[in-house]
């Protein structure tokens, strides 16, 4: 298995130049071909910004709805009262209940994301340790802390995601599967870069975008050439 695995990366190895820069139309092309996995694979973009995020005024997150969605089931928790429950449920939550927080106390986090409402908010104070280090804390800026949960899970399910820069400006995120046809994964990955170029905080200063990789989950990566659709 390994000598097959050996030959099959010199084989991807040898389609990337990495000194080459691609446009994106052929960075989807180039990284189906580059796929050699026999499942699925999640086509993923890396984006390096050139921001300080040690500063709270270059804190990089957002949302994006991608217009194809990412080709996974994103596994949603409401924490709504009960009034609020047959909206969600209705609106797609794969769970409902305040009673999951008892749940989540006790290790249970087998979830994507959390959706509530900010009367419960007060509620979680005690799961920051569990929540915030797995990225599942309701925010209002990421759209799930929300007084209209339904609207809220149903773009969640239909393909919106969260973004956020880590410590080392660098912003990480699934945008879609080596399944989807190239004009899919274009689409998608276009609605992402120009969404991240939206949230440029206006105290960064120089280049914002330094380098965008596209790769997939078992393959290299492909550089890509920022200048063809970032404006100076």
């Amino acid at each position: 298995m390994s000598k097959k695995l050996t030959k099959n990366r010199k084989r991807i190895l040898e389609k990337i130049d990495k000194k080459n820069k691609y446009s994106l139309e052929d960075a989807t092309t180039i990284i189906k071909k580059i796929s050699f996995s026999k499942f699925d694979e999640s086509v993923d973009i890396s984006i390096h910004l050139g921001i300080d995020s040690r500063l709270s005024n270059q804190i990089i997150r957002g949302t994006v709805l991608l217009p194809h969605g990412i080709g996974k089931n994103i596994c949603v928790l409401a924490l709504v009262s009960k009034d609020k429950e047959l909206e969600a449920k209705e609106a797609g939550a794969d769970y409902v209940g305040l009673d999951y927080i008892e749940k989540i106390k006790s290790g249970w986090v087998d979830i994507d994301v959390i959706v509530a409402i900010p009367s419960v908010m007060n509620k979680l104070g005690s799961l920051g340790k569990i929540l915030g280090p797995k990225g599942l804390m309701p925010n209002p800026k990421l759209d799930t802390v929300s007084t209209n949960p339904g609207k809220s899970i149903k773009e969640i399910k239909s393909g919106k995601v969260t973004f956020k820069a880590d410590r080392y400006g660098i912003i990480h995120s699934s945008i879609g599967r080596i399944s989807f046809s190239n004009q899919y994964l274009l689409n998608n990955l276009k609605t992402f870069i120009n969404e991240v170029i939206r949230s440029k905080p206006s105290s960064s200063k120089g280049s914002y975008i330094k380098r965008i990789y596209l790769s997939t989950t078992m393959s290299p990566s492909i550089l890509l050439d920022s200048k063809s659709f970032l404006k100076k």
